[in-house]
């Protein structure tokens, strides 16, 4: 392959504009992350060192090797819910190295609300699932966590009891999953050890039953204590549900570690050679390279060559269709092939991506989608030139795809132009997005001048005067509203990505994601829907 030559001038005045703005972008992110690391009032904090409990991220920290990377996943969800638990909720959830092993580990934030569930951490925990399943990782839950929040059962009690079922299917599956408890695990939070294949209680510490001591003394009139109905030493001696009994939290943990050196995990499936080539580009340079405003364009091979090993990329087709990069590369010592926007998707670059992942397929490399469209060409000319058999030719592409995709948010991804690009509802196996992405039908001006114009259609067919400055105010608000909605912010909030990424860690995140996706074998599809011709 070809090592890139750039084309971008770091010290134009254009460059170190949209650098400055990039980095104010990050600078909010971080602040958000920094939100979303959040264990819980001084107090509780207090109260649980005075008790020998370690926090959330503590017990992460000592059950994972040593040095041992960890892809936080979702940290911000539920960020703008109102009424919610705040970035991340009480759940801390990601993938690391245990005993040598990659696993998906969930830290129950009992010093937040008591480690309660809420509707963005019910989500949460369903989404983690999905990633769980398709990247066939065991996985060890540090728990600690009172179930339910009462005031948000109605909306996640039919969502909730998925997160048992997954449980049981992993191991049905052959996916091992560890449950260490330290405290708490009330109602629905005792099927999580329950329905693990090995459970591990804290003495003196976990407390498991679907009922504790005040509901049991309505519903039976019968006075136990938290003890008696569910402690770490009657599980463990009467119950059965406890497999081991840990004297403290750290021979809980060791207990965890010690299992995972004997749970059977496939090996993996490609592993790089030791020596792998960086980038000829500082990463530094990404900030300046991609446009903080999505309103204004930049050459995605430029991202590419600052990500990819040697910075050396084989394109596809680079004279067709070239509002659409395809290209294989390597990062992190993967081989992998990238489709990424250059604007609007026209029927040849369509029809361009649609080969380019059959092609992928038939040669069982995965696939990275980087987002950066408005969407699909219309008008007369393009509607006469099949835009919508050729743009579905993409969709069917993407959709009947078999090897693992990871898609990108780096700027724009409105219509159909996102599910051409494996959107969240195509089901990527990991989808992480920069700070300055946009999602939505369309943007907020198209949207709102597209309002104003079925507005002014309206009053003319209703024969009344089109009030102009009433149209004004509610284009306003609309575009306010779009804009709200479609930001990167209210995007991971909602949990339509696993994560906000600093442009500048891209390529250790996509290299993450690729030592996970290639534990597995990796086999192409070799059939597809029709295909419109």
């Amino acid at each position: 392959m070809r090592s890139f030559s750039s084309k971008i001038n770091t010290k134009s005045k254009l460059f170190l504009e949209n650098y400055e703005e990039m980095k104010k972008l990050v600078k909010k992110l971080d602040g958000h992350l920094e939100e979303g690391r959040f264990q819980g009032k001084e107090k509780h904090l207090d109260r649980a060192r005075k008790r020998g409990k370690f926090l959330a991220r503590e017990r992460l920290e000592f059950v994972l090797d040593q040095d041992s990377p960890f892809l936080e996943l979702l940290p911000l969800a539920g960020m703008e819910k109102k009424g919610g638990f705040g970035a991340g909720g009480t759940n801390v959830s990601g993938i690391g190295i245990v005993s040598g092993k990659l696993c998906m580990i969930n830290s129950n934030v009992g010093t937040r609300k008591g480690g309660s569930v809420d509707y963005s951490t019910t989500f949460k925990a369903l989404r983690i699932g999905e990633i769980t399943v398709e990247n066939k990782l065991p996985t060890i839950n540090l728990v600690e966590s009172g179930g339910a929040n009462l005031p948000d059962q109605a909306k996640i009690f039919n969502y909730g009891g998925e997160t048992f079922r997954q449980i049981t299917q992993r191991s049905k599956l052959g996916l091992t999953t560890i449950s260490i408890v330290f405290g708490n695990a009330t109602a629905g939070g005792a099927y999580v050890p329950g329905m693990s294949d090995f459970s591990i209680f804290q003495k003196n510490a976990a407390k498991v039953f679907l009922a504790g001591p005040p509901l049991v003394k309505m519903a039976t009139n019968e006075i136990a204590t938290d003890e008696e109905l569910g402690g770490a030493e009657m599980h463990s001696r009467v119950s059965g549900v406890s497999d081991y009994l840990a004297e403290d939290e750290l021979d809980g943990i060791r207990i965890a570690r010690e299992i995972m050196e004997f749970v059977h995990t496939k090996k993996p499936f490609f592993e790089p050679e030791e020596e792998i080539e960086e980038p000829k580009f500082d990463a530094e340079e990404i900030l300046g390279v991609v446009s903080a405003n999505v309103k204004k364009p930049f050459d995605a091979r430029e991202l590419i060559a600052r990500i990819s090993d040697g910075s050396k990329i084989s394109e596809f087709k680079p004279e067709y269709g070239n509002t659409l990069i395809t290209c294989w590369t390597k990062i992190q010592g993967y081989p992998v092939g990238i489709l990424a926007n250059n604007g609007v998707i026209f029927s040849e670059s369509a029809n361009k991506g649609a080969q380019f992942i059959q092609l992928s397929n038939k040669n069982n490399i995965p696939l990275i989608f980087m987002h950066n469209t408005t969407g699909y060409m219309v008008g007369k000319a393009y509607e006469e030139g099949g835009i919508i058999k050729n743009g579905a030719k993409l969709i069917n592409a993407v959709s009947n795809s078999q090897v693992p995709h990871i898609t990108l948010m780096i700027g724009s991804s409105y219509g159909a132009g996102n599910y051409g690009m494996n959107g969240r509802s195509y089901h990527p196996r990991f989808l992480f997005a920069y700070p300055n992405s946009k999602v939505g039908v369309m943007g907020s001006e198209q949207l709102a001048g597209v309002m104003e114009i079925i507005q002014r259609a309206a009053s003319k067919k209703m024969g009344i005067p089109f009030d102009k400055d009433n149209a004004e105010m509610l284009k306003q608000m609309m575009m306010m509203e779009a804009e709200s909605k479609s930001s990167a912010w209210y995007s991971t909030s909602e949990l339509w990505d696993d994560g906000l990424l600093d442009p500048r860690e891209t390529r250790n995140y996509l290299g993450f994601a690729l030592a996970v996706v290639y534990q597995n074998e990796i086999k192409g599809a070799d059939a597809y829907g029709v295909w419109r011709m």
